[in-house]
């Protein structure tokens, strides 16, 4: 893949910010959008705007292939076995809390054990504490190596026959680590409990294979994968998304409704109650399409280039902390310069133009974890260059630079 030639298809990259081009490294945040995802989304509205699953009008039926046509695009990214497995959501965050409620909820006891990491981002975090607080369950941590990363060792040390379920990272959105996830379903499997994988940092940068992973539920986003905001992704297999109840109730998503009961629709329109995010799914189909083409084992190899080259310079400045493994890592790095706070550290990144994370990035049990109240992050994307890297190296030395007598 050529990311020079790739980065022709984002308008938005070809601007000037405070006088200086553009370099754009928080696509961890959410990405930005090819010619081809804004065009598709531009050409629904303007030629066949209309509802979906109800006219038997032209437009109806136009707008209702392309909604239903884009979750077979998903069904074929991810490999799901059926198009009924894929539920289109808000994002990540509203894909997590069905589960929570409609399924997670149901099945808890006093005594069981709900297991995660302090490593996830708050959406794969405050759903299950909230969910163990209502129903008397353990919450429980697995912990952490000494760089942030998640061991098999530990794993299988945290999960019992008490646990019955399971959320985790498949990617952080802090350390960019990778997560044995297909181990993981393995053992959490052989103790009877249920596994769900926070995917909204690996759909967009490497090959997902559900069956493969074999992991009972998997969730993404559509806006950090190039589609637009708004739209998300619930996988789940066929026979527990049957268990899990609706939480949203009202037109589409029903069967029959009677003066005192209602029956639901089948799998998987009976969580897309309402009028669904048709354009949202349309831009994200397109999306898949531009990834698929490009291929998603280039996009992850070409990546980790990058984020090589990049670390391998700021390793070069002194007092720069890296957080996270040194290998195995995605397309991000968490940082800190000294002792300078990470949003001086952006602010004055962003007076060059270059566009980072700082925060605690919705993570902040592990801010707590690392000893830090907050870091900066960038984040690379398919259509960032090694001349985005350089950009980046010397924002950073100016900025040292700049306040140089804070740090020094």
């Amino acid at each position: 893949m050529n990311a020079k030639e790739i980065r022709q298809y984002f308008p938005i990259l070809n601007q000037q910010v405070n006088d200086h081009p553009l370099v754009y490294l928080d696509s961890s945040a959410t990405s930005q959008k090819p010619v081809q995802v804004i065009e598709a989304v531009n050409k629904y509205y303007r030629e066949y705007n209309s509802n979906v699953h109800r006219g038997v009008h032209t437009l109806g039926t136009k707008a209702t292939d392309g909604y239903e046509g884009a979750r077979e695009k998903v069904r074929q990214y991810i490999n799901a076995k059926e198009a009924a497995e894929v539920v289109f959501t808000r994002g990540t965050t509203s894909a997590i809390n069905l589960v929570a409620h409609g399924f997670v909820r149901g099945l808890l006891r006093p005594g069981d054990e709900i297991v995660t990491t302090v490593a996830e981002h708050h959406s794969n975090f405050i759903p299950w504490q909230q969910a163990a607080k209502a129903t008397g369950a353990t919450f429980k941590f697995i912990p952490l190596a000494e760089d942030g990363t998640v061991t098999l060792e530990a794993v299988k040390e945290t999960i019992t026959d008490n646990t019955k379920f399971v959320a985790i990272h498949h990617i952080s959105n802090v350390l960019g680590d990778v997560v044995p996830i297909k181990e993981i379903a393995e053992i959490a499997h052989q103790h009877g409990a249920f596994l769900l994988v926070d995917g909204a940092q690996s759909a967009p940068h490497k090959p997902i294979d559900v069956q493969d992973l074999n992991c009972d539920f998997y969730c993404f986003s559509g806006h950090k994968m190039c589609g637009p905001t708004g739209i998300g992704v619930l996988y789940g297999k066929r026979d527990l998304l049957e268990r899990v109840e609706p939480v949203e109730f009202g037109g589409e998503m029903i069967d029959f409704v009677d003066l005192y009961d209602s029956t639901w629709k089948e799998l998987p329109w009976r969580f897309e109650g309402g009028t669904p995010i048709i354009a949202g799914a349309i831009g994200l189909g397109a999306a898949i399409d531009f990834l698929s083409e490009i291929g998603l084992e280039q996009i992850e190899a070409y990546e980790k280039k990058l984020v090589a080259y990049a670390i391998e310079q700021m390793k070069q400045i002194e007092g720069l902390t890296i957080y996270g493994p040194t290998s195995n890592r995605s397309s991000l790095i968490t940082f800190n310069l000294a002792d300078l706070h990470p949003h001086d550290l952006a602010t004055v990144l962003d007076s060059y133009g270059i566009a980072v994370r700082a925060g605690h990035h919705c993570a902040q049990p592990l801010m707590r974890w690392f000893n830090v109240t907050a870091t900066a992050r960038a984040s690379f994307y398919l259509y960032n260059t090694e001349e985005d890297v350089d950009a980046f190296i010397a924002g950073l030395k100016k900025t040292k630079e700049f306040f140089g007598n804070v740090l020094s």
